[in-house]
């Protein structure tokens, strides 16, 4: 805290001269400089970031005035001393409407004589007739709102009785009804005995740089407010997209849908622990015949709407080329292309199977993305996985199949990155084969999947990830 000032040692003068021109000149040319960034702004009162915006440029503007005219002021004489009569003193001009700061007042009372000194410009400041004495400390009060008196009482008896600096505001009304924000700051004046003999204060009209202050903070949160609604109806778009996309069926489904189960096939998406974005997971199983079906995970970068949609582009494709008879290194060489021609490059990974039931072989091609799991007995392995970049990351670079014969009681497991907090690639695949001995004993799909998400749903996941599984039932 800055010591209280000394009735012998009195405050340094101001600064005058080239380095206060000089000082002008810089904040004119800056006022010049702003003033063409926020000529430039739009003016759009629909959008709440350029309202925020163009507060932000008024505040700056009006601030950078009032620093130019005090600095006129610096250059120039100073003001009458204190204890002239307000007769003596000049009028001030009427400071400009658009100045935050531009009304500034002084006023000294002392406690020896009883004696009050205030400059002409704060009786405009206070509202009160020129002609009228000053008031008293004790009769300042008077002019304050109600519920700011308390607030001027603690300040100028802390100043008076322990000597701290006065920093803080308060209310006046003026005339119909114009409430105005003053802000003072003062300090004691001591004594050779180390009393205070008088107190002195410089008070501020500060009623714009409030209002300019209100506007910011208001447009600001207006901004705050726009964006976060359009987050959610982003999110909800993404929400329902990613919905209407993905297989609208819950629990064990059989393939084919007529005649004798040959595949029972279930799946589930699991959620990140924490509120995320929408991702681009996605999983399939479609009856491509009476004798064949397609399954395939995959997942695609990005979050939101554009990942949601962009996995509406490739399931798309992937379902109206399978049936038409596309093979899976062939269909994940169209979805190649089909990435590549897009407006914003992205990168997928996916798996797709083709199963015959009548000859109990799938076939498979991947890329990018892990193989696909089987189970058989009371132990699994990971399937002898061919050649597949990621999808976007080598355009014609090809992605080769396999094929693997299966057995009634055989389950294939599918899924994405992310599954398994906390590991990712062989460490992952080695978690998920030792779930091997409680799938033995599962009854259906549906059952193995619900293991799956016991075992791994309640981790700390940052992603979203899928899984499918598929027994042969026949």
């Amino acid at each position: 805290m800055p010591s209280p000032l000394s009735a012998d040692r009195p405050a340094a003068r101001p600064p005058g001269g080239a380095p206060v021109d000089t000082l002008i000149s810089q904040t004119r040319r800056l006022k010049g400089e702003v003033d063409a960034v926020r000529r430039d702004t739009p003016a759009d009162a629909g959008d709440p970031r350029e309202r925020w915006r163009r507060a932000l440029y008024d505040l700056a503007m009006h601030q950078l005035d009032d620093l130019d005219e005090h600095l006129a002021q610096l250059r120039e004489d100073p003001p009458p001393a204190p204890g002239a009569s307000a007769e003596e003193l000049p009028a001030p001009p009427a400071p400009p409407r658009a100045s935050l700061l531009s009304r500034v007042g002084s006023a000294e009372w002392d406690l020896l004589t009883d004696e009050v000194s205030w400059s002409g410009e704060l009786y405009r400041i206070l509202g009160r007739d020129p002609a009228a004495p000053p008031l008293t400390l004790d009769e300042l009060p008077s002019l304050v709102l109600d519920e700011d008196r308390p607030r001027l009482t603690e300040m100028v008896t802390g100043c008076l009785v322990d000597g701290r600096p006065i920093d803080g505001e308060f209310r006046v009304m003026h005339a119909a009804d114009d409430i105005r924000t003053v802000h003072m700051m003062g300090e004691p004046v001591l004594g050779a005995d180390g009393s205070t003999v008088s107190m002195w204060a410089v008070l501020r009209d500060v009623s714009e740089l409030r209002r300019c202050r209100r506007a910011v903070s208001e447009t600001r949160d207006s901004l705050h407010r726009h964006r976060h609604a359009a987050a959610r109806s982003e999110h909800r778009l993404a929400v329902e997209l990613q919905e209407a996309v993905l297989p609208a069926w819950h629990g064990s489904l059989r393939f084919p849908r007529r005649g004798p189960r040959a595949l029972d096939v279930a799946a589930a998406q699991l959620p990140p622990t924490a509120q995320a974005s929408v991702g681009g997971d996605w999983y399939e199983a479609l009856e491509l015949s009476a004798d064949a079906t397609l399954l395939g995970v995959g997942e695609l970068t990005g979050h939101g709407v554009t990942a949601a949609s962009g996995v509406a582009m490739l399931l798309g494709a992937v379902r109206g080329m399978a049936l038409s008879g596309a093979a899976p290194g062939p269909l994940l060489d169209c979805l190649d292309r089909l990435l590549g021609t897009t407006a914003q490059p992205a990168l997928a990974g996916a798996v797709c199977l083709r199963y015959r039931h009548d000859t109990r072989t799938a076939v498979w091609a991947r890329a990018g993305h892990p193989a696909p799991l089987l189970y058989r007995g009371r132990t699994g392995r990971a399937l002898e996985a061919p050649q597949g970049a990621p999808l976007g990351a080598a355009p014609g670079s090809g992605h080769g199949q396999a094929e693997e014969t299966l057995e009634v009681g055989d389950l294939l497991l599918l899924h994405t990155d992310g599954l398994v907090p906390g590991h990712t690639g062989a460490a992952a695949v080695h978690r998920l084969l030792a779930l091997a001995p409680r799938f033995a004993g599962g009854r259906s799909a549906q059952t193995c999947v619900q293991e799956v998400v016991r075992e791994f749903g309640a981790g700390e996941r940052a992603e979203h990830a899928c899984v499918l599984v598929a027994r042969i039932a026949s």
